[in-house]
């Protein structure tokens, strides 16, 4: 029996055995598109993939990865590394950060909920501050949700708001964030007719302000620190539009790489800076690139640089963004309970298992795989092994990335005998295709197939399983296109690079000395998708799915 009661134990397999190697490879960022010259994945010489698709069809297909088959709101929500990960691991289909949050918007129980209460309680004397990405991508927050945040907030209480905006152009068009901020400047307006003082405070680009990751570079926390804390940027303006479109001019930049500003009055003073008492929310609900500021914001004890001060605020983010670290402690809406994973029943039942990837991705591997849940389900059944990311550079500088490492270090173990499952994430083709550097992302997609080469040469010499997918598309579409499907070109004439996710498909691949011979995907699961693939992989090492998994892809036919 499990901690929580549940019973773990799995029904074995009437048809396949126990004893094999599986192992799990996940490419990030590898989707399927049309083959052409933006689609970095079919330049790149990918022998090993292409292998796999020109072997047994009965053992390649595509599974969805974008929308409601990772939980996402519509299908026009792109797929992303945490949902789809939750998903491969989860084996069940659970409502993900924006639909968590669209709910609890539309039926105004986020007003009602702890956080929100929490929060309130500044609204009387104080400032609320929002602070986040202005962007409609849906990838890490959306407009929409700001707006409704605004108007909500406003209802019940709050006197005193000041925005702090992080513009995009990356999951959206650069350039964008002129529109998006004349939408919630048009917005604030209301609020202010209204007797509400509200406007934005300052402002940055989200690469080079504030929404950094993985601990990669600090000092891009402490940019939106100086600015939305300490009222302090190399740029002031007295209006936020023209912020924007005057920092758009500036050499080098970019809607990702706007260099900080903050708005003052006209005497020169900062309109907004966060002092004792505030209440502040950060409102993207997705999680890796709000951690660190999450930080800064809520740990007494806080040394990755001076804050030079550390109001006593009310802090909550609109979602957890780490479970385990329990960070930050208060937030607008609760997370989906992923339960009993995969990874979690497989431990249970004997599956000893090994998970690697590069920094960028270990969480993905680990934490999303096993349920927004950090840690070892059995350290005596399990290790993982983080290898660490070029820090310091884009990664289409150094494309390559960690990927022979990460085969490596699973080829060993794989060969080590000592593990039922092998799971590893290879970063190259999202982390480089998100920089828009082609020539590098068909280089990083090379890398690539040539690490899964590595790992699929040691299941041959173990006589195991390999199971290979992906999370979500990116490196095999870097162009944005119109609605017939051409490149959509600038106003120079020049195409216009899409640095983002993708709304395609993802391939799956079985194969291995260890796959019985009557192993084959079936036919009666043509909308498949990521959770698909949990009960598909439980199958090849032996046992049945739990009933409430999505059915697995496999059959196996008495040849």
């Amino acid at each position: 029996m499990g901690s929580s009661g549940v019973n773990f134990k799995l029904t074995d397999h009437p048809k396949l055995s126990k004893d094999k190697i599986v192992a799990m490879v996940v490419l990030d960022g590898w989707g399927e598109a049309s083959p052409d010259e933006y689609n970095c994945i079919h330049v790149a010489e990918t022998p090993t993939m292409d292998s796999l698709k020109k072997g047994a069809p009965e053992r390649w297909r595509l599974v969805r990865a974008h929308g409601t088959a990772v939980g996402l709101p519509t299908e026009d929500d792109m797929g992303n590394s945490e949902v789809g990960h939750n998903a491969l691991g989860a084996g069940r289909i659970f409502a993900q950060g924006a639909k968590l949050v669209d709910s609890a918007l539309a039926t105004g129980k986020i007003y009602e909920g702890e956080g929100f209460k929490y929060i309130k309680e500044s609204f009387e004397t104080n400032t609320l501050h929002l602070i986040g990405l202005l962007s409609d991508g849906g990838v890490h927050s959306r407009l929409d949700q700001v707006q409704l945040l605004l108007k909500g907030a406003s209802e019940n209480g709050a006197k005193k708001i000041r925005l702090h905006i992080l513009t995009d152009g990356r999951d959206v068009l650069d350039g964008s964030s002129v529109g998006f901020v004349e939408t919630i400047e048009d917005d604030l307006a209301k609020l202010r007719e209204k007797g509400v003082d509200a406007q934005i405070a300052s402002g940055g680009g989200r690469m080079y302000v504030t929404m950094d990751r993985y601990e990669n570079d600090w000092e891009v926390v402490k940019r939106g620190w100086d600015a939305q804390v300490l009222g302090e940027a190399p740029y002031k303006f007295t209006n936020a539009l023209e912020a924007v479109k005057k920092l758009r001019q500036e050499p080098n930049t970019s809607d990702q790489y706007l260099p900080p500003f903050v708005i003052v009055d006209e005497s020169g003073k900062p309109v907004g800076p966060i002092v004792d008492g505030d209440a502040v929310v950060t409102f993207n609900f997705r999680a890796d690139r709000m951690v660190m500021i999450a930080k800064a914001l809520e740990y007494e004890d806080f040394d990755k640089f001076d804050r030079v001060r550390f109001p006593k605020i009310r802090y909550a983010g609109m979602l957890q963004y780490d479970g385990e670290l329990k960070l930050p402690n208060h937030y607008l809406v609760s997370p989906p309970e992923i339960e009993r994973t995969s990874g979690e029943y497989l431990v249970h039942n004997g599956v000893r298992t090994f998970a690697c990837s590069e920094t960028v991705k270990f969480g993905h591997v680990t934490f999303f795989w096993n349920g927004n849940r950090s840690g070892y389900f059995n350290p005596e059944m399990e290790e993982y092994v983080e290898i660490p990311s070029d820090s310091g550079i884009t990664f289409n500088v150094q494309p390559l990335m960690k990927a022979v490492e990460i085969a490596e270090k699973a080829r060993d173990a794989i060969l080590s005998r000592k593990f039922q499952q092998v799971r590893v994430n290879l970063p190259n083709g999202d982390m480089v295709g998100h920089t828009g550097d082609i020539a590098a992302t068909v280089v990083a997609c090379k890398a690539a197939d040539e690490a899964v080469k590595i790992i699929l040469d040691a299941i041959e010499q173990v006589g195991g399983i390999y199971v290979v997918t992906a999370d979500h598309g990116n490196a095999e579409d870097m162009v944005k296109r119109n609605k017939s499907g051409k490149p959509q070109l600038d106003k120079n004439g020049k195409i216009q690079i899409l640095t983002s996710h993708t709304l395609e498909p993802v391939p799956i691949a079985i194969g291995g000395p260890g796959l019985a011979p009557g192993v084959r995907f079936r036919n009666d699961v043509p909308d498949g998708g990521l959770a698909n693939v949990a009960a598909t992989v439980m199958n090849l090492h032996g046992f049945e799915a739990p009933s409430d998994y999505e059915p697995t892809l496999i059959e196996v036919v008495d040849n």
